[in-house]
């Protein structure tokens, strides 16, 4: 899944410019970039190595490199709401998935959180990643084959009711990004091992207390925690060091719970 050697078409690229600003790109042959800055070709981006500056037809260089997984999520074309790299980034800690694991995810969405779990669990690992909307699983499968430039063979993108998939596949880690996930915490309890690690996002109060009143109806799972984050960038220049006047705040709550066997 990673991407080495020169640009090719069908990528996506990162263009800075000389403020720092930046641009998302697919390459496709035959296509020019616009910008304030000038005009420039893909065809002069297709070929040549990352890091590679290319002038503009107004004489602006623009750097050229390849997104990273963070760039790529916040910058791709709107549908679905996108979950932030700094919640994706919580799910991995504290939902402990790493290589090996099996995740089964819902909904899949835009796809963002999809391609952050991908590299966690690695090519030893299992994904089945599980969206009710064939709109938005075919949008979404089309995000993570740009960005890696196939789907990853751990990845399994199902059309679907986690509720219906999730027995059959006895997952390690459930992570669910999904309006209702209480409908999903019985099936999930049934599924998974002791010891495994059930995690969920939501956007309000309302549905956190009504997710934790289905875990703790269920009696499967103890050491239960919901919590948010935040994440402040700090403007650096010289010897001026203040934080900045923007930050992400609040976007949503991460609930996370281990499972427990019955007495």
């Amino acid at each position: 899944m990673l991407k080495e050697g020169p640009f090719s078409a069908g990528e996506a690229v990162l263009l800075y410019d000389d403020k720092g600003r930046q641009f998302l790109v697919e390459l496709k042959p035959g296509q020019q970039f616009h910008s304030h800055r000038g005009q420039i070709a893909h065809d002069d981006i297709i070929g040549e190595p990352e890091g590679i500056a290319i002038s503009s037809t107004k004489g602006s260089e623009l750097v050229v490199v390849r997104p990273r997984l963070s760039d790529y999520v916040l910058r791709m074309d709107r549908g679905p709401a996108v979950l932030y790299p700094k919640d994706a980034a919580a799910f991995l800690v504290w939902g402990d998935i790493g290589p090996g694991h099996t995740v089964v995810e819902a909904g899949t969405g835009s796809g963002a959180l999809t391609m952050v779990l991908a590299r966690a669990v690695g090519a030893e690992g299992r994904l089945v990643s599980v969206e009710l909307r064939q709109d938005h699983a075919n949008l979404a499968r089309k995000r993570i084959e740009t960005f890696f430039g196939m789907i990853p063979p751990q990845v399994e993108l199902v059309v679907g009711d986690v509720a219906d998939v999730i027995g059959d596949i006895s997952p390690d880690r459930v992570v669910l990004d999904l309006p209702e996930p209480w409908h999903a915490v019985e099936p999930a309890a049934g599924a998974m091992p002791g010891g495994g690690v059930f995690s969920c996002y939501l956007p309000t109060v309302p549905q956190v207390e009504t997710v934790r009143r289905a875990i703790s109806s269920s009696g499967a799972f103890v050491e239960v925690s919901t919590f948010e984050t935040m994440i402040r960038d700090w403007v650096i220049d010289g010897r001026s060091v203040r934080p900045s006047h923007r930050m992400i705040g609040h976007t949503g709550f991460i609930t996370v719970a281990r499972k427990r066997l019955p007495r």
